[in-house]
């Protein structure tokens, strides 16, 4: 099968960049060069723009910022190693790293320019070094700010809701979660596997939003134990974070039969540990990760063969804590009298173009997952007693908007004793919250995330549109700015062109204490010619909130091939999945993030290779003195003595100068 370009392997042989081709006698692009003999009226100037890892990073992270700490690009200021100045870094946007480090599809690396030269940096993996080692070193979240004084009640304890709480509490605002489950942690809990998120890991990562001061109510449910307008008596603000834990029914016929099921709560039901074997025959229709972690845990789960009255009541369905097996396995008995359950798992896309993560797809065919792609469900097939028996299928075809026409001819049924539809979710806006549902399973939100027609009422994560736990944690930061600009009755200001946690030049100058001085007007007597004033720093722009780095704007040829360091994936085939719920993959050690950190290319901003420095004929490119470098200000340009010959540009590995001074 072919494999999509953002899901290629390493690629087995060295390859090589060349800027130009043979025959190539002229500048790409003819009105950037403006060329006279060997020189120019432009000369560079340094600019700041996002990589595209960032850009495509739903809950905004400064990806590059946190790699280029890890590589030692960026130093920690004295007193921090560089794992805790990485993690606060890489919180400042998502206080999940451990746990999105296993679990985030990793948009990012689809996006990255370094596929261009051989293969995506491994930021996932990275991502997991530094929350692994936060738990392990127990670092901490930034403090809360000074108490505001206003209080806001968050519906819903998931990604969007925690996140949101920790964005809320940095500002200083009181924050009390409502959710209607005995733990926190919403999709991340109660939708994905133990084996795959550690509940050890999670459990870490939302005490620390905890200890900030983050009130919660369990085993509430908003609209039945407690009503919107008590909430509006008792709040400043309300933001609805309740997820989508609906799952959508097979539109087909007789898709209401008892051994029917969605995906989300078949899912709830395993993470609550009620769930503890399956029948024979199991069908999971879908292709995304949630379908993904049916089939694979039904296998894990298997099918117990003896019925349950002649089973002995050992009291318990769970091996002792600390058990070789892991996360929610069950009594050996038990697994004794079990088999492999016969799984299968049905899309509508080939199997190259599933939207699960390939590694996943991968994982379930070893473990006896059977995918049968490109077919549509036509009918559930039942018995006299209703229930159903299995699951008529066709070959199928799909449309431009990926509507499927079952082709005639190719119609077959698959036994079923338990089919299980994960082909979508809307939110359960029932008991007392229905004045919230916008018709179609949702809430409505604007632009910056206010529920439409409600003062004080705001929204986040899949209540408005269900996508990934990532993009949940980015509403929970927008969202919290929001609210902050509620609070202090400010104009909600349109967000930018790319809406990311960017590097801030001038922050980390002040971190340096290398602040430009203050500037007084009145004690210049001329302000024409500052370019050697201290009062602003110069020949520096920040595109970082309009542009993204494409990889043409790179000088590529600067990196060698180098090898992406991949986690240790520890595979279980069919014979071993029944029972077994130990993480199936290995994080990189401290050697192996560092060396991962540095493949990063660092794009728009320098990484201080030195290339400028080294070519330039005029030696108009220096190096900042030591005493007053720091990132993003390592070298500056001599313009008595630069002639414009775009040589500095031309060799700048990170795209981080343009030559666009004087025009």
């Amino acid at each position: 099968m072919s494999t999509p370009a953002h899901k290629q392997t390493a690629p087995t042989e060295n390859l090589t960049f060349r800027r130009f081709k043979e025959g190539d006698t002229r500048p790409e692009v003819w009105r950037e060069q403006i060329f006279q003999a060997s020189w120019s009226h432009k000369c560079p100037t340094y600019v700041h723009r996002t990589p595209p890892c960032q850009g495509s990073c739903p809950s905004g992270e400064d990806i590059r910022g946190w790699l280029g700490i890890a590589r030692g690009m960026e130093k920690p200021p004295v007193g921090t190693d560089w794992q805790e100045y990485a993690f606060q870094r890489s919180t400042h946007a998502n206080p999940f790293p451990s746990v999105m480090g296993r679990v985030c599809p990793a948009p990012c690396q689809t996006g990255c320019n370094r596929n261009v030269v051989e293969d995506y940096v491994g930021i996932n993996a990275v991502e997991q070094f530094i929350g692994d080692t936060a738990l392990q070193k127990n670092y901490k979240l930034a403090a809360p700010g000074p108490d505001s004084g206003k209080r806001i009640a968050i519906i819903g304890g998931g990604p969007a809701g925690l996140s949101a709480a920790y964005q809320l509490r940095r500002r200083g605002h009181a924050c009390t979660v409502f959710d209607d489950h005995p733990q926190l942690g919403g999709m991340m809990m109660y939708g994905i596997p133990g084996y795959r998120v550690p509940r050890d890991v999670l459990q870490g990562e939302i005490q620390r939003i905890l200890d900030l001061g983050v009130e919660v109510r369990f085993n509430t449910r908003v609209g039945k134990d407690i009503s919107i307008a008590d909430l509006e008596q008792q709040f400043d603000a309300i933001l609805w974070a309740i997820g989508c834990k609906s799952g959508r029914r097979l539109p087909v016929p007789n898709s209401d039969a008892p051994n029917c099921v969605s995906g989300v709560d078949f899912l709830e039901e395993f993470n609550s540990q009620q769930k503890h074997a399956v029948p024979k025959k199991v069908v999971v229709v879908g292709g995304g990760d949630t379908s993904i972690d049916v089939a694979s845990v039904a296998r894990r789960l298997g099918y117990n063969y003896v019925a349950a009255d002649q089973v002995k009541d050992t009291g318990h369905d769970n091996v002792s804590e600390g058990s070789e097996i892991g996360y929610v396995a069950h009594d050996a008995a038990l697994l004794g009298i079990r088999e492999g359950a016969d799984v299968t798992l049905t899309s509508l896309f080939p199997i190259q173009n599933m939207t699960a993560a390939e590694h996943e797809v991968q994982d379930s065919l070893r473990e006896g997952v059977k995918i049968h792609d490109s077919v549509v469900p036509l009918e559930v097939i039942i018995d006299a007693e209703g229930r159903a028996t299995g699951l008529k299928m066709a070959k199928c075809t799909l449309d431009k908007k990926g509507i499927p026409t079952a082709i005639a001819g190719t119609e077959y049924v698959i036994d079923a004793d338990l089919i299980v539809s994960a082909i979508g979710q809307y939110g359960d806006l029932g008991m007392g919250l229905e004045e919230l549902n916008n018709g179609r399973g949702f809430i409505e939100a604007d632009p910056f995330y206010q529920v439409k027609g409600r003062k004080g009422h705001f929204v986040a994560g899949d209540i408005i549109k269900p996508h990934l736990l990532t993009t949940a944690i980015g509403h929970g930061a927008i969202v919290a700015d929001t609210i902050d600009r509620y609070f202090q009755q400010t104009e909600q200001v349109k967000r930018p062109k790319v809406d990311v946690r960017h590097f801030n030049l001038l922050a980390k100058l002040h971190e340096a204490d290398l602040a430009p001085e203050e500037f007084v007007a009145e004690a210049l007597e001329d302000l024409r010619g500052t370019a050697s004033a201290k009062f602003a720093v110069h020949n520096y722009e920040d595109r970082s909130s309009m542009e993204v780095v494409a990889p043409t704007a790179l000088f590529l040829g600067h990196f060698g091939f180098t090898p992406r360091n991949l986690r240790t994936d520890i595979p279980v085939s069919a014979e071993e999945v029944i029972g077994h719920f130990k993480e199936r993959m290995q994080g990189l050690d401290e050697r192996q993030a560092v060396q991962e950190a540095k493949r990063c290319m660092s794009c728009g901003l320098c990484f201080e290779c030195d290339n400028c420095v080294i070519f330039c004929p005029q030696e108009a490119v220096k190096k900042t003195p030591k005493k007053e470098a720091t990132t993003g200000r390592y070298v500056y340009t001599d313009y008595s003595r630069c002639i414009g010959c775009h040589i500095c540009a031309d060799v700048c590995p990170t795209g981080y100068i343009n030559m666009g001074l004087g025009e």
